[in-house]
């Protein structure tokens, strides 16, 4: 039996009633396409990485809420309740789903090609953000605790340094030295935090163009989705990873480091676009911390790469050996291009 067999009566649908496509490229969730009179997608939530799923349904129903409360015609993407009126339905084997509208004549992309695409997306991230602005933090709780944490993603690297055997460690003692001459960012980070300089806020925390749905005709923006950790977060954690995600042409998976290139234009258009949304409601210690968002985020995905490397690969997919350190240094190039340039 199909796995939308069983779950889709949970939601009073009919699984005869539709056809299923297996849609997307990310790793972490199951999702398909519910094809059909009025289309849905389907999706299963990975309880590995997320351990309390049920925070991810309480801090979307919280937004929700607010949003339509405050913001009526905001485009926030709901999930469907079960006809018991929960947010998910659970499998045989203790893992939830969820059920949301399909949004029709709508696209993602994958990779940053015009500055008003960086601009379209920037926005669309911060007017999520700015919409939340005055909502109650105290109600959110982090769907993966310090996520974004600099200070950890530095001692998870300095613990599996110490424990590496002498054969990758001899391998990647390059990028090991260049991330330890790299700690001041670390210092900076816990400075901004610990003076209370930046606010905490609602952020989306994985702010890939990708996670942006746009209109297929007039390319505008229609929606942010894949909101699985929309949570308490920093500005600097959204903006930091647009920054890391679209101003260099290429991915972290690619090896030719030549082809890494601070492309300015890009760069200009998504502070344009985030602080065309941002703007006003952030202040003028959160506006000096712009140039440091890319750095430190860009900084903890090589760490992340790197630590990953050391203890053996164990937690990132690899195809070849060694990609996880060909992602780090991959990293640590556009973590020096950032510096020069910003």
């Amino acid at each position: 039996m199909a796995i939308e067999d069983s779950i889709l009566p949970a939601f009073g649908m009919s699984p005869e009633k539709f056809s299923v496509d297996k849609i997307g490229t990310g790793h972490i969730h199951q999702t398909y396409k519910l094809n059909g009179k009025i289309s849905y997608i389907l999706q299963r939530i990975n309880k590995s990485v997320f351990k309390q799923p049920e925070v991810i349904a309480s801090n979307l129903r919280f937004a929700s809420e607010y949003l339509k409360e405050k913001f009526p015609n905001y485009n926030f993407l709901r999930s469907i309740a079960t006809i018991d009126g929960m947010e998910m339905a659970y499998d045989a084997d203790g893992f939830p789903w969820r059920l949301f509208l399909f949004q029709e004549n709508t696209i993602t992309i994958d990779k940053v090609d015009t500055p008003e695409e960086a601009f379209r997306a920037a926005a669309g991230f911060g007017q999520l953000t700015s919409h939340l602005n005055n909502i109650d933090i105290g109600k959110f709780s982090e769907t993966i605790p310090r996520f974004h944490d600099l200070s950890l993603r530095y001692q998870q690297f300095l613990d599996a340094r110490s424990q590496v055997s002498m054969e990758r460690r001899r391998s990647a003692d390059g990028c090991i030295a260049a991330c330890e001459q790299l700690y001041s960012l670390v210092e900076m980070y816990e400075k901004l935090i610990g003076s209370e300089s930046l606010r905490l806020r609602v952020t989306h925390n994985d702010t890939k163009i990708n996670n942006i749905l746009f209109d297929e005709v007039s390319k505008e923006v229609v929606s942010v989705i894949d909101l699985d950790t929309l949570m308490p977060g920093y500005f600097i954690y959204d903006l930091g990873d647009m920054v890391r995600t679209f101003v260099s042409p290429v991915t972290e998976e690619e090896a030719d480091y030549e082809k890494i290139v601070f492309r300015k234009e890009i760069y200009d258009s998504v502070l344009e676009g985030y602080l065309s949304e941002m703007g006003e409601v952030m202040s003028s210690d959160e506006k000096n911390a712009i140039p440091f968002a890319g750095k430190m985020m860009t900084f903890i995905m090589a760490l992340r790469f790197l630590t990953d490397y050391l203890n053996g690969d164990i937690y990132y997919h690899t195809m070849y050996s060694g990609q996880n350190l060909t992602r780090a240094g991959n990293q640590l190039r556009f973590l020096e291009l950032l510096v020069k340039h910003t």
